[in-house]
């Protein structure tokens, strides 16, 4: 039941919004709900997907724009609180007149998260908590 939930709160997030925003404490299973739903909802190449614990991500993301850039369709960005300069090329990457991309954000719940999301993404990001 809390699976078909988190999906459909996921997916109406995404009727409005390009960025949907997971935050909750370390370890409370929103890792393994994001990739369900990708994997259900969406085929996720594993170059869409970035664990921002993981070294070799941290080193696919060093320019940030670019990389992204080449995506399309859905990508998942885990552990954002390790990136939060990520917000800004977030923004500048779902205004683009061609955006095909949506963000699936995940990250540990701090206030200074929330606000310089908030801030960046103002009217873009829509948070599950």
């Amino acid at each position: 039941m809390l699976r078909e939930k988190f999906f459909k709160l996921v997916t109406d997030g995404f009727k409005a919004h390009p960025v949907v925003g997971i935050i909750g404490p370390r370890e409370s299973g929103k890792t393994t709900l994001a990739r369900h739903f990708a994997r259900e909802h969406n085929h996720l190449p594993r170059e869409n997907y970035f664990d921002l614990e993981d070294i070799a991500d941290l080193e696919r993301l060093a320019s940030p724009k670019t990389a992204l850039s080449m995506l399309k369709g859905l990508i998942v960005i885990d552990e954002i609180q390790r990136r939060p300069e990520l917000f800004q090329t977030l923004r500048v990457l779902v205004d683009e007149d061609d955006n095909d991309r949506q963000f699936l954000i995940l990250g540990s719940a701090s206030q200074e998260l929330l606000q310089q999301s908030s801030e960046s993404l103002a009217g873009r990001i829509f948070y599950i908590e």
